[in-house]
C-alpha cells in the first residue's frame, strides 16, 4: 500500500491529489474535500485558522491509515491538511483512498476523516463577525 501525508501552510492541490491516487488496479476511488463554510451554528464565519503539532499529527495520520488498511483492502491512501488562515471556500483537508472495489474506498475514506477529526492534534479557530473561538477540528 502507498501513502501520502502532508501538512502545509500553502493551498492544497485537489487535482494533484486525484492524480496521485489514481491507479490501473483501482476500481474505486473516494475523495473527501473539506471546505470552509460560511456559517457555523447560525453564526456567519469570516475565516478559519488552523494550527497543528506536526510531528504528532503526521504520526497519528500514519496510524489512522494503517488502521484503515487493516480493516479494508485499500491500495493507496492520502491525507493532506492545511494550516494557517483560510477564507470561506478554501480547502483545509483532502482525504483520498483507492481500492479494487468502491465499498472499501468509501468506508476507508469515511473512517480516515472521522478518526482524523477525533484524534489528530490539529486545532481550528473560528472567526465570526462578533468574536472568535478555538475548537477541535471536529464538530
Amino acid at each position: 500500500m502507498s501513502t501520502q501525508i502532508q501538512i502545509s501552510p500553502t493551498p492544497l492541490n485537489i487535482q494533484s491529489c486525484i492524480d496521485w491516487i489514481m491507479s490501473p488496479e483501482s476500481g474505486g476511488i473516494d475523495v473527501f474535500i473539506g471546505t470552509v463554510r460560511n456559517a457555523t451554528k447560525g453564526k456567519r464565519v469570516i475565516r478559519l485558522e488552523f494550527e497543528a503539532y506536526e510531528p504528532m499529527a503526521i504520526a497519528e495520520m500514519e496510524k489512522i491509515i494503517k488502521q484503515a488498511a487493516a480493516q479494508w483492502p485499500i491500495q493507496k491512501a492520502l491525507i493532506h491538511h492545511r494550516t494557517g488562515v483560510l477564507e470561506v471556500g478554501e480547502v483545509p483537508v483532502i482525504i483520498a483512498v483507492s481500492a479494487a472495489h468502491r465499498a472499501a474506498a468509501f468506508d476507508a475514506c469515511r473512517y480516515i476523516i472521522d478518526t482524523l477529526k477525533q484524534t489528530v492534534p490539529i486545532w481550528k479557530k473560528e472567526i465570526f463577525e462578533d468574536g472568535e473561538v478555538w475548537v477541535a477540528a471536529h464538530p
